[in-house]
């Protein structure tokens, strides 16, 4: 491993708003949903052993913490309400997860859409720009 450009300064997790808080020495903070936490598992379970070997995440919406271990000083082994507990998250991918929750939402609907599974995220999908995208008639 390599050494963390970034370190937390604080780690807080919000079972009630289902969040991880963090903020780290650069001064960003950001507030990280548990559900973008688990569906982004770095485990292999989620990510598989190789580009396009992920497996899509549902159900997660409601998904909690239960727990959440140190490892070294460089990650946390969270332990997920659904009994996952196989991912390490580094300060690294913490931060990039912050950074790029929107981009990542918006994918994670984009594929749960696409296969089928619509209605199984906490986030709303952003509404389609062109009329007619819902697949009623009025």
């Amino acid at each position: 491993m390599s050494s963390n450009k970034v370190q937390p300064t604080s780690l807080n997790a919000r079972t009630q708003s289902r969040v991880l808080e963090i903020t780290f020495d650069d001064g960003k903070e950001f507030s990280i949903p548990f559900e973008l936490m688990r569906v982004y598992s770095p485990s292999a379970e989620v990510k598989g052993h190789g580009p396009g070997q992920e497996t899509l995440q549902t159900g997660k919406r409601e998904v909690g913490l239960v727990g959440i271990k140190p490892v070294g000083n460089y990650a946390v082994k969270p332990l997920f309400s659904d009994a996952h507990d196989s991912g390490i998250f580094t300060w690294d991918y913490l931060y990039w997860l912050g950074d790029n929750q929107a981009q990542l939402w918006q994918d994670y609907v984009q594929r749960l859409q696409e296969a089928g599974f619509a209605g199984e995220t906490g986030r709303d999908a952003p509404m389609p720009m062109k009329a007619g995208g819902c697949g009623h008639s009025h």
